[in-house]
């Protein structure tokens, strides 16, 4: 049984929220199986409804107005007596019945029950709705497990991730022994990466064909997803997503629109990759013209790296040979794309929905930038043994224009700390936290006017 820290976001939930809960992601993240688990183990009788095993319940809510027509159709579509005040409604796969999310508010407001609500591709499919209903409706995304996730479920104890905490919080290097331990279970992680199904294999079985048999079916089911959804551009999708590998192979791993469709205009072919982002099986990563805050007014939508939601399911594009050699962390090997892609979908776990780069021809390239407690801090990812070498972040540093304070290059060596450089094991991602602002408040005095 995995453990994942989107459990006490759902018992929260449970326990003190009136909204109806969403819980999103791409497909094979474990959606149903998360809230089932909590639902269980919190002793709570819930009925679930799944709109795939059942198309023909779909039609059911075409022309249903309000929880009093609402609430008897979901009666009985399930054998589950619906309890007032004690019963959950998990409505799964919802994407196949949208206009669901639009009636939450009335059901939310008829307060009898509470609901949960779980889906893939939801940030495509939601486009379409006539309403989303803002203020009932708390959104959680569900993400492939996370570095910290994965060392946890594969057994490493909770008093190792307290000392390598206090490294990181206090900037002093991990124990040696232990610091080896880990970047073995980090390069497990390469190779296994995060989706459950394969992790839970692993766990099991310890046995890499069968993970990456995982993988593969889940690729399938991705490019059946593909055709399905997106109303005849599922050729031109799969070209896109077969072509990320390949480009993440090259020295500045950008994506070149003309690697896959040839001499375009990418205004004529960007819903492509607007839609695969929305679905949640790549994570873009944007142009900046400067590294500086709010650095959204220099991004360049047309310009990006693209990288997978999952790098297992990168690394089960390779041969098993090179997969193996990721494992024995063969220097033969170039894991550049693989640790780039590592940090994009960490910090897009970790609630940093916006990813840039920055590419200057006079100063150079700096692998990722992020905003952090109201500063902009470059990301240098190195996964070779010349880490400490890397003009760009040195140039960006002594530019007066600039002001950036601080910096962090993530490597396979231990934490050290020279000026302004923080270097440090890419492991310690896991503790990069975004700054919470959900309860941020501002009082303005108006009384003197």
């Amino acid at each position: 049984m995995l453990r994942r820290t989107a459990e006490n976001d759902i018992k929260k939930w449970l326990k003190d929220d009136n909204r109806a809960l969403l819980l999103t992601g791409a497909r094979q993240t474990g959606k149903t199986y998360l809230i089932r688990q909590v639902l269980r183990e919190t002793d709570t009788p819930y009925a679930e409804i799944n709109f795939i095993e059942h198309p023909d319940y779909v039609q059911a809510f075409d022309n249903a107005s309000g929880a009093e027509e609402i609430i008897p159709r979901l009666s009985v579509m399930t054998d589950q007596e619906l309890i007032p005040g004690k019963t959950v409604i998990f409505l799964d796969e919802i994407q196949e019945c949208r206009e669901m999310v639009t009636q939450i508010k009335f059901l939310v407001d008829d307060g009898r029950f509470k609901y949960v609500l779980s889906g893939s591709l939801l940030g495509v499919e939601l486009k379409g709705l006539r309403s989303v209903p803002v203020g009932y409706l708390k959104s959680v995304t569900l993400y492939p497990l996370s570095i910290e996730e994965f060392f946890s479920n594969i057994g490493v104890h909770q008093k190792t991730f307290d000392a390598i905490e206090h490294s990181f919080k206090d900037k002093v290097p991990v124990d040696d022994f232990i610091h080896r331990q880990l970047m073995k279970v980090f390069y497990l992680y390469l190779v296994v990466g995060g989706m459950p199904a394969a992790v839970q294999k692993y766990i099991d079985t310890e046995n890499l064909s069968d993970v990456s048999d995982i993988q593969r079916e889940i690729i399938r089911l991705y490019r059946r997803d593909f055709s399905k959804y997106a109303a005849g551009k599922g050729p031109e999708l799969w070209d896109i997503y077969d072509a990320v590998p390949a480009e993440l192979e090259e020295n500045n791993k950008r994506f070149f629109i003309s690697h896959v469709a040839g001499k375009v205009n990418f205004d004529r072919v960007k819903d492509r990759f607007l839609w695969l982002s929305d679905a949640g099986v790549v994570l873009p990563v944007y142009n900046v013209t400067e590294p500086k805050a709010p650095l959204k007014i220099s991004e360049k939508r047309n310009l990006f790296k693209l990288f997978m939601s999952d790098v297992g399911l990168l690394t089960s594009f390779y041969s098993d040979s090179v997969r193996l050699g990721i494992l024995s962390n063969d220097p033969s090997i170039n894991n550049g794309g693989l640790y780039e892609n590592v940090v994009a979908q960490e910090l897009y776990s970790h609630g940093f929905n916006n990813l840039w780069y920055y590419n200057s021809k006079s100063q150079g390239e700096l692998d990722f930038l992020i905003e952090k407690d109201g500063a902009v801090l470059p990301i240098e990812v190195k996964s070779g043994k010349s880490y400490s070498i890397h003009s760009a972040l040195s140039n960006i540093l002594t530019s007066t224009e600039y002001n950036i304070e601080q910096a962090v290059v993530l490597c396979n060596d231990n934490l050290s700390v020279d000026d302004r450089i923080t270097y440090m094991p890419i492991y310690m991602l896991m503790f990069f936290q975004k700054e919470l602002t959900e309860d941020v408040r501002y009082h303005l005095d108006l009384s003197g006017i």
